[in-house]
């Protein structure tokens, strides 16, 4: 599978930038998520890949094929990119069936491709069959009803899944009726002879026409695959049907019709359609979200499953946060069009890049804690937290806090250099949808009630701990105090709200302890995992631990 690469793509509308200068590199073989809140450009950016929609400017190879760069002028149609896309809403055709909705892409598909002997191909496989006969007739045998009859349609179904036959190969092995052989081997031992001899002439066919078959019995001449532009054969479209609804379990509804299936079934359906053509990247956009809360989680399964089957490049659009963390090897995560962080699932919810990463992943949401203080000579840092509680914050590794101040504010300063100097270009247009520093929020017993943000001056001593509901550890010990706000058992851990004066941190305790609401705890901050960020930039200064003094 190709590998894809956005270099400087940007999409705006006037003065709104859907997309706003993303570099992106997707590997061959990668799931990745594109990952954000609605309206931050992920679909955009997505539908950008597949050519249903133009970039503004910038550069997208799939592979070693450029399929678009603005400087030259290159836009490749999207039927030309062989990606396959999966909508929302799985777009199938309400008056065609199962088989016709996945094969109706195939039958449109006309273009320079190998030419193979079919019938060849088709005797193989039934002479593959019949070296199993016993196999043969249990799969037939499995398809009578109670009453002894026996249903042709669905052996011929079985027959294709445990063979890998056409329609047209199951049809002629069945035709044989070895199940009512009163000799089995005999009678498969002249069917083989029979296949053979048929095997046999085809190829002799060819090579009096100076051919040969290889082994996908695709016809060669001098070593080298015939090539032609041609159209699908019925035969080769049946095996594609086959191939994909043997891959998503769809096999036994091939008759039906879309409003005859469930909604999980329609996915498979619709899963199957996109597959059937062998996309070198299949591309979906948030194709879960019409289901229920059980069946999400199944089908994520049977994605990772798909994922590792195919081989296929899956890039996958979600608003939902846990979707992205269960599914992806790579997360993308944008807001207001610009790419925040591009990293593995766990380092996104472990190292955050920022404040909005850090609050966007996890579940229950991290708690911030605003913070005030300064570096001590042995490189641990002294906070005040809580308004008067004190804690000491020990970095995982050194780090500098004035020195890395000073390279924030230097790369604050060449970001609006740059940005300045790129609107002298008259292709550039001003961001309307201007980037700010994300405003997180505090949760507090009694909450401020103010219309108009009061404005704060902030200087490097401000800071935020970011700490992860599993680093609030309950225990006898612990040396913070606080009251137990609210309780949410669900068996096999209980999610738990500490009142801490006016403050509220959010916990998660494993086991089937019950907590009473006003109960007196003590708890400590435990782990490496509690993040420093900076209030000014909001960026993540560095992760460690806190011991409360």
């Amino acid at each position: 599978m190709p590998e894809i690469k956005l270099t400087d793509v940007t999409k705006r509308w006037g003065k709104f930038y859907a997309v706003d200068h993303l570099d992106l590199d997707i590997e061959d073989n990668a799931f990745i998520t594109l990952l954000g809140p609605s309206g931050c450009g992920k679909t955009t950016t997505l539908r950008m890949i597949a050519g249903l929609e133009t970039p503004t400017s910038g550069r997208i190879t799939i592979g070693d094929q450029v399929v678009f760069d603005s400087a030259q002028g290159i836009n490749v149609p999207p039927n030309k990119r062989k990606v396959g896309f999966l909508f929302q809403n799985y777009a199938l055709w309400p008056n065609m069936t199962v088989y016709q909705n996945i094969a109706f892409g195939l039958n449109n598909i006309k273009e320079e491709m190998p030419e193979y002997d079919m019938e060849a191909k088709k005797t193989a496989a039934i002479l593959a069959a019949l070296s199993s006969p016993k196999e043969v007739v249990k799969n037939i045998e499995d398809c009578r009803d109670k009453t002894g009859k026996l249903d042709e349609k669905k052996a011929q179904l079985k027959l294709i899944d445990a063979f890998t036959l056409s329609i047209f190969g199951a049809e002629e092995l069945f035709k044989l009726k070895l199940q009512e052989a009163a000799d089995l081997t005999s009678a498969a031992e002249t069917a083989k002879k029979k296949y053979e001899q048929k095997l046999e002439s085809l190829r002799k066919n060819h090579q009096d026409k100076g051919e040969t078959l290889d082994e996908e019995f695709a016809v060669c001449k001098g070593g080298v695959r015939k090539m032609s532009v041609r159209k699908l054969t019925k035969e080769e479209v049946d095996l594609s049907v086959r191939r994909v609804s043997r891959i998503v379990k769809i096999g036994m509804f091939m008759d039906r019709y879309p409003a005859e299936l469930s909604g999980g079934q329609q996915q498979r359906v619709a899963i199957a359609r996109t597959l059937a053509p062998e996309p070198q990247v299949l591309f979906m956009d948030e194709p879960l979200s019409n289901l229920d809360a059980k069946l999400r989680l199944e089908m994520r399964y049977e994605l990772q499953r798909l994922h590792l089957e195919t081989g296929s490049t899956f890039v996958y659009v979600t608003h939902d946060q846990m979707e992205a963390m269960t599914l992806a090897t790579k997360i993308c995560l944008i807001n207001n069009g610009v790419l925040q962080q591009y990293d593995a699932p766990l380092d996104v919810y472990n190292r955050p890049n920022n404040l909005f990463v850090a609050d966007f992943v996890g579940n229950p949401s991290i708690n911030f804690v605003e913070a005030k203080g300064s570096q001590n000579a042995d490189g641990t840092v002294a906070l005040t937290v809580f308004d008067h509680h004190k804690v000491r914050f020990t970095p995982n590794e050194a780090v500098d806090l004035a020195e890395w101040a000073a390279k924030r504010d230097m790369d604050a300063a060449a970001l609006k250099a740059a940005y300045e100097t790129r609107l002298l270009n008259k292709k550039e247009v001003e961001k309307g949808n201007k980037d700010e520093v994300f405003r997180y929020h505090i949760s507090k017993v009694v909450e401020d009630d103010y219309s108009i943000p009061e404005e704060v001056v902030l200087t490097n001593e401000d800071m935020v701990l970011g700490l992860r509901p599993e680093t609030i550890e309950i225990c006898e010990d612990g040396k913070m105090r606080g009251t137990i706000y609210g309780a949410m058992p669900t068996g096999m851990e209980s999610t738990v709200k500490i009142a801490v004066d006016n403050y509220l941190l959010t916990g998660v305790v494993f086991g089937s302890t019950l907590f009473q609401i006003g109960e007196e705890v003590r708890f400590n901050i435990k782990g490496r995992d509690v993040l420093l960020f900076d209030r000014i930039s909001g960026k993540c200064v560095a992760a460690g631990s806190v011991t409360v003094e």
